[in-house]
Parts: structure tokens; sequence; C-alpha cells
């Protein structure tokens, strides 16, 4: 009989791309896992992982296991969450996975009220790339995810994922103290032409929306700065350096010399939880979705 743990290993490393971004999810060390794929060859009789540059490719036979420990896994999380709700409360380890900012900004204050309210319950956060969150709540890697959309880039979920409203994040434009429109309450789009910006690297959201809407209003923005980090594109700004479009969630108090402005009409992104639908009925996750909604700043 194929060991669980063992499937469970090779699982992992089909979900996360890598042995090593595996035993991170599980908790082991790479070695660890390394040694779980070598018994589950053993006891198949089969090469399941290959050497692909500097990391590692499933082989046919594993993509053959990995479907077979998707429905074993299936019904194991189907069999937890029919024990979670005979219980009634929620119980059990539950992986949140969310975006930099939100990470920041509101989970912080969620996993220590469901730490306060329900001590049976193991509520953990991974920090994860936006584009990655979708395909891991889908895939079991984590059981919820916070994720977010704009108008340019609508959500689009899979099969068997569902998905509540959290909240609307507004986006407002942060200027050095002495910029011309430092004084206004709000500035138009079209009055942005000339400006000097910092944003995101491209193939961000937030990139791709400032580029759009800016050549939309009749503009081609000059972006002289770029950093991954909100906390960088601020300081760039109170630096003199340029101005910013960031969203108010997990930024932070405004350092001095920074000015915020509304940006008419304002861009908003939206942020919902994700689950998986099979899991849905369990009070851990239901609980979850209830606190981030109740733990909303807007």
């Amino acid at each position: 009989m194929l060991d669980l743990q063992r499937l469970r290993a090779l699982h992992a490393v089909s979900v996360h791309g890598s042995v090593g971004a595996a035993a991170s999810a599980l908790g082991f060390t790479p070695s660890a896992v390394s040694q779980q794929i070598s018994k589950l060859e053993r006891e198949t009789r089969a090469v399941l992982l290959e050497r692909a540059g500097r990391g590692v490719r499933l082989t046919p036979e594993a993509h053959h296991l990995v479907a077979l420990a998707d429905e074993v896994l299936a019904c194991l999380e189907r069999a937890e969450t029919e024990l979670d709700q005979r219980r009634g409360k929620p119980a059990g380890r539950l992986t949140v996975a969310a975006f930099a900012s939100a990470a920041r900004g509101l989970l912080p204050e969620v996993l220590a009220d469901l730490a306060l309210r329900h001590p049976a319950m193991d509520a953990r956060l991974r920090e994860v790339d936006p584009h990655m969150s979708v395909d891991m709540v889908a895939k079991g890697a984590v059981d919820v995810s916070v994720v977010h959309d704009w108008d340019i880039a609508p959500l689009t979920l899979p099969p068997g994922v569902e998905h509540a409203l959290i909240g609307q994040d507004r986006c407002t434009l942060l200027l050095p103290q002495g910029h011309p429109f430092a004084g206004r309450e709000s500035v138009r789009r079209e009055d942005l032409g000339g400006e000097r910006w910092v944003c995101q690297p491209p193939g961000r959201v937030c990139h791709e929306w400032l580029v759009r809407t800016l050549r939309t209003a009749g503009h081609e923005p000059q972006i002289v700065h770029q950093a991954d980090e909100n906390p960088t594109l601020v300081a760039l700004v109170a630096a003199g350096l340029g101005i910013c479009l960031v969203p108010r969630l997990g930024r932070g108090p405004l350092p001095a010399g920074v000015v915020e402005v509304a940006l008419e009409p304002a861009p908003v992104r939206r942020l919902y939880a994700l689950w998986r639908a099979r899991a849905g009925r369990r009070p851990a996750i239901a609980e979850t979705v209830r606190t981030l909604q109740e733990h909303w700043p807007g």
C-alpha cells in the first residue's frame, strides 16, 4: 500500500513547483521531502522526478500518481470537513495565503482575533504573490486565499473554488509636500500629464493600471523609479523623486513630507476570500471568512 505522507510530498512538489517550495509548505526540510519521494520511487519502482536545469520536473508516472493523490486528498478533506461539522466549532489547522499589503494591513488583527476566540483553531499565514493564490487554493496548498482584482484584471476562478467579497480598497495619490497638487482636495486623471512617477515594475497590476489609465487620459506615463514594495514607493515620494498611486490597505502612516490627495475617479481594487467548495462547510473556513469581513478597515 502506498504511503500517504509520501504521496503528499510528491503532490506538494507538483503544486509548488520545486522540492524546496514543497518543503516550506509542508513544514519539512528539503532533504526530508527528497527522502520521502525516494522511498515512494522504491515503492512504485518508477522514476518520479527528473533533473531540469537547476530544478526538477515530474515524470509521466509522477503525474499519474499526483492525479490519484488529488482524489485521495479530496476524500480526506471531505472526511475532515464532516467531522468538523459534527463538532460545530472552528478547530484544526487552517492556512491562509495573502498578498503583501493584505498580510501586513489585515491579517495580523484577523489571526489574533481567531486565536483569542477559537483556541482550538491553528490559523497560519503564508505571504504569497497574488498571481499564485488562486491556484494554491484550488490545488489544496492553502485553505483560504485573500486575493484582489481591478477593473483591468477581473477575478477569474477555476471550477470548485468559491469566493466572498471582503471589501473595497481605494487608491490615492501620494505627492511630495511642495508639489503643486498638494493643496488640492482631488486631482483628475486628465491633469496628470508630464508627472514623474514611482511605480511597481511591469507585470504588476498597479503598473498596468497606471499605464493604461494615463494613456486613456491622453498621457504617456514617465515612470522614473520602480520598486516592488509600497513602503519603498512612499520613501521615494518623501525624497521628492516623483508621485505614486498606492492602495490604502497596509500602507501605514505617511512620513513627513508626503501628502495624500484623492484621484478622481477613484481607482478601487476589490479584495476577496477564496476557498475550495468541498471544504466550505468547515466551521474554521466560515469563521475565517467572517472575521476577514469583520476586520475590514473600510
